[in-house]
This record gives structure tokens, sequence and C-alpha cells, in this order.
């Protein structure tokens, strides 16, 4: 056990919604149960009105609910009266402090309320935010304000890379801010042999793949991979692009520059939501994660890469390359096609793939859920000092 049992409570997203987000928050509750604590989630009735969502649904269908934590779906990110009835179930639990995840200053008005209401009066509930964006990564209008109203609600915070402190500092430079990496994900099951993988999803196994995997938007930068790719595989017949996620973006799009490439027979396309119980396929099946994105903070992409041993390319953006040692377990590149190409040729070419799978496995040490619950555990302790 980490620290004193405490009674904690977890708002953000969680099943049946879908996301990465979902995803963390539904491992974290788990791992503060593992090491004692009493740990639930209050989620979402609806998180975005649909004409705001740019994917299929906002819902994990035909996946099974966690049996092994409490989850509670409540909040209405645009009702007011489901923030005070959320706010009044958590303070008549008592947690000791709520964990508040935010990634977007559109929560700010729902989050931030939720927030004050819980600490009204002498209630002692602390607030702590894990916040996965302070400035978003593709900016509205009102986004400073937004996100103003939810930082002025919380007494401390937890990040994941160094350029969200940064951002978090702009905003307030007096609360206890705590720097922790984003851990492995364990969600996805057991590793699978390519063997399997590749049989599972119908691909040449006499193939190399390349993954893009995750939602598709314009920051990601699949555009720049798709030229990489182009230039790459000129000399590598065998080598493929493997994209497999959701497109928030324009698909015909990329259609049309994979087609203007003429690498229509290259590159596969699984243009949808990947189940859990799928995922391990996808890395199971490829040699390389690249992640050629514009923007970042940290990502869950690589967390998944790690816990299935994958070597990455990642650009030297946001916390990527915190989070990625170059020449140990990937390379990180500037964001340009020519550097991403280059990268892939010399994985391929230099026979790379065994020595970066051992540095991955060694890295991934490095980013336990155990570190992460007593991040926060000395977080807590720290304002209860003040």
């Amino acid at each position: 056990m980490s620290s004193q049992p405490k009674n904690i409570i977890i708002i953000g997203p969680a099943y049946p919604l879908k996301g990465g987000i979902a995803n963390f928050n539904e491992v974290l509750c788990r791992s503060l149960n593992e090491e004692g604590h009493q740990c639930e989630i209050i989620s979402f009735s609806m998180q975005y009105p649909s004409f705001l969502y740019p994917g299929s649904t906002q819902f994990a269908e035909n996946e099974t609910a966690p049996g092994d934590i409490k989850i509670t779906t409540l909040i209405n990110s645009i009702q007011p009266f489901s923030w005070l009835k959320a706010a009044s179930k958590i303070r008549a639990l008592k947690p000791d402090y709520i964990i508040i995840r935010f990634w977007i200053p559109l929560m700010g008005p729902c989050l931030g309320s939720i927030a004050r209401l819980v600490k009204r009066g002498t209630s002692g509930i602390k607030v702590i935010a894990i916040a996965d964006n302070i400035i978003p990564h593709e900016k509205r209008p009102f986004d400073k304000p937004l996100t103003n109203w939810f930082i002025n609600s919380c007494d401390a915070f937890l990040v994941m890379s160094k350029s969200v402190r940064n951002d978090l500092l702009a905003f307030d430079k007096t609360k206890p801010v705590v720097l922790q990496p984003h851990p492995v994900y364990n969600i996805f099951g057991a590793v699978a042999s390519r063997e399997q993988s590749v049989k599972e999803l119908k691909l040449d196994p006499s193939c190399d793949y390349l993954l893009f995997f995750g939602l598709i938007r314009k920051y990601k930068g699949l555009d720049l991979l798709i030229d990489a790719f182009a230039k790459a595989s000129q000399s590598n017949p065998k080598l493929r692009l493997l994209i497999a996620g959701e497109f928030y973006d324009d698909r015909e799009a990329y259609v049309n520059q994979i087609r203007q490439a003429g690498i229509e027979d290259k590159v596969i396309i699984h243009g949808h939501y990947i189940p859990k119980e799928q995922v391990r396929f996808y890395f199971g099946a490829s040699s390389l994660v690249v992640q050629p994105y514009r923007d970042a903070t940290q990502s869950g992409v690589t967390q998944i890469a790690y816990h299935f041993g994958v070597p990455m390319i990642v650009t030297n953006v946001g916390g990527l390359p915190e989070i990625v040692p170059n020449g140990i377990a990937g390379y990180v590149t500037e964001v340009d096609s020519g550097s991403i190409a280059s990268a892939i040729t010399d994985f391929f070419q230099n026979k790379r793939e065994d020595s970066l799978r051992q540095g991955v496995a060694q890295t991934s040490k490095t980013f336990s859920w155990t570190a992460m619950v007593k991040a926060l555990d000395d977080l807590y302790r720290g304002l209860g000092k003040k």
C-alpha cells in the first residue's frame, strides 16, 4: 500500500465512453484501489453535444463494462443542474480528494463549477487536476478564459509532460504542480505473435508494417507520414503502411494523397475505432509505430507501444522526446517527411528492430501506475501541510 488509505473520486470519462482518457481513468481507479485506497469514477451521461463530436459515436460499442471498479454516469457537460447533482453526490461520499481530468477548455465551465460546488463551505475536500492539455491542439475562441475558470477552481495539478507544465505556469505559478509521465497501458491483453496478428488482420505475412494508430486529426500529421512512406517504400518493396483509427478529419484528402503518390497497393486503411480486444493484433503485426505529430503533449499511443514492445518514431514536439529516448526506444525526428523517411529507411536497412525492442523493454519499466499513484499521494499530502 502506498500510504494511509484515502477515499478518492475521479471525475472524467469512463465506460461506456470510449477513448484514451476513459481508458486511463479506469486503469488509474483500479491502481488506486490496488494500492489500498477506495476509489470510484463519476463520469458523463453526455460528454459532447453530437454536433460538436467529429466521430461516429462517443460510446465503446460491443465492449464489456469493467466489473472491478465503480462507475456512476451522471454529468451532462452542458446541463448545470447535473453539475449540482454531481457535486451533491460527491460531497455526500466525503472523499479526501477528487481527481478531475482536464483535456479541453470546452469542459472548463462544467468541471470548474463542479470543483467549486464540491469545495463550497467547510467540506475540506481537495481538488487535484490531471491536466492532459492546457492549451488545446486545435485552438478555438474563448480557450483562455474557459481554461482559467477551471484552473482557478483547483488546489494542485499533475501533468505528464514538461510542455503542459510550461503551459500551466502561464496561467498559475503559485499552486503545486508535479510532473509524472503517462504510465504504460496494460489493458489491451497479452502480446500477440506476429503470425497470429497478420492472420487475424488478414495481412500479407511477407511484408513489413508501419503502424499509424489512433484518432486521425490534422495535428497528428498523417499526411507527413504518407509522404515519408512514399519515399521510404521506394527502396523497400515489402514495406506497408497500416493506418488504424477513426477519421476526425477529411478521409478523402488522405485517400487522394495516397492515390497521387501511387501507393494505393501499399497502404491498408482500417478507418474505424479499434476495439480493445483487437488492439494487440495491430501492434503485434507491426515492426514500427510512427507518430508524426505536428503538436503534442504526451501520448497514450506510445504507452500502448511500450506495453507491446514495439519501437517508435516520434517527432520532436511536446513531451514525445521525453517519453521515447532517441536511439534507445526509437527515433526522434523533425516534423518533416524527409526526416521521418530517413528514420524508416535506417530502421529496416540497418536491421535496428532487435536492439530497439530491447531498449523499449528497458525504458518501459520507468512508466508505472504505482509511480502515478505515489505522485498523487505525495501531492495530496503536500496540500495537507498548507
